[in-house]
């Protein structure tokens, strides 16, 4: 069963235009959504978790309309937000009782069992007497899974949610977001490119409350190949470059200025060819 987002738009009252005519079909599988800070991408998330309504557009999975049955839709939503907080004072399986209640599990047996095996699919067992409050960065936010995947939701929604985590840390999360995938449908919202190449099969670019690009990843690699160039510059010459050609993105690299230009030929004899990655996809579509 797919998400089906057709004509989604919503205005601010500061003027800010979050969202512009979104247009976006999610299947079962990891999703992901690409973009820098303020295109849009949570704006969208709290929309389909019914926590905020849009000014025009709809939203459909399946015979359910999200936008019109938000009871209904909370039941199969999970979704971890960018920013979440913790009642002090409370372990893993207290607080994770007491969110399955709220979800409507209001049989003991089944509320018990469900939070136990939560535990053990987000590897916190172990732990699951001591305060959330007191969990690292990587234990709070498989918690936070933990919480968004109460109840068996078909749709769950994670916002940035390896910002901050150490390689491990954010290894782990990974692979627990791509088993989940394997049968729901998981939107994956962040700025981090190589977690969507590495978990998603299907992605959006979004920029300035607008929809970009929608494609597969490494599709949207294919496309790009034969048309990235890059060269040294001097970084005084920056300014040039962009008046010229469509820069992509600049670097230092052993102490030297890189700049990456899409181009169909090549744009002087400095440039070399370089093969396309899925940072280039981003950057062609958020760099224009």
């Amino acid at each position: 069963m797919e998400l089906v987002i057709k004509n989604l738009s919503k205005t601010y009252s500061n003027g800010v235009k979050a969202m512009n005519d979104i247009n976006l079909t999610v299947p079962v599988g990891m999703f992901g959504l690409l973009g820098p800070n303020g295109a849009g991408k949570s704006s969208l998330m709290r929309t389909i978790c019914t926590l905020q309504d849009p000014d025009a557009g709809s939203i459909m999975f399946g015979d359910l309309n999200v936008l019109k049955n938000k009871d209904e839709v909370r039941k199969i939503v999970g979704y971890l937000p960018q920013d979440f907080g913790f009642y002090p004072g409370v372990n893993a399986v207290e607080l994770l009782n007491h969110f399955a209640l709220l979800k409507g599990i209001k049989n003991d047996a089944e509320r018990k069992q469900s939070v136990e095996y939560l535990l053990q699919q987000t590897n916190l067992w172990d732990v699951r007497k001591r305060n959330v409050n007191d969990y690292s960065g990587g234990m709070r936010q498989r918690f936070g899974i933990a919480q968004a995947l109460i109840g068996n939701p078909k749709i769950i929604i994670v916002d940035e949610p390896t910002a901050g985590l150490d390689p491990t840390e954010r290894n782990r999360f990974l692979t627990l977001l791509g088993e989940i995938g394997l049968n729901k449908i998981v939107i994956l919202s962040t700025h981090i490119v190589e977690d969507v190449y590495n978990l998603c099969s299907n992605m959006a670019i979004m920029n300035k409350g607008e929809v970009k690009l929608v494609d597969r990843p490494l599709a949207a690699i294919d496309k790009l190949k034969g048309k990235v160039w890059h060269s040294f510059i001097d970084k005084n010459d920056l300014d040039k470059y962009k008046k010229e050609y469509h820069v992509l993105s600049t670097r230092l690299v052993e102490g030297k200025f890189q700049i990456n230009i899409l181009s169909d030929i090549q744009p002087t004899l400095t440039f070399e060819a370089s093969s396309p990655n899925l940072e280039d996809v981003y950057f062609a579509h958020v760099n224009k």
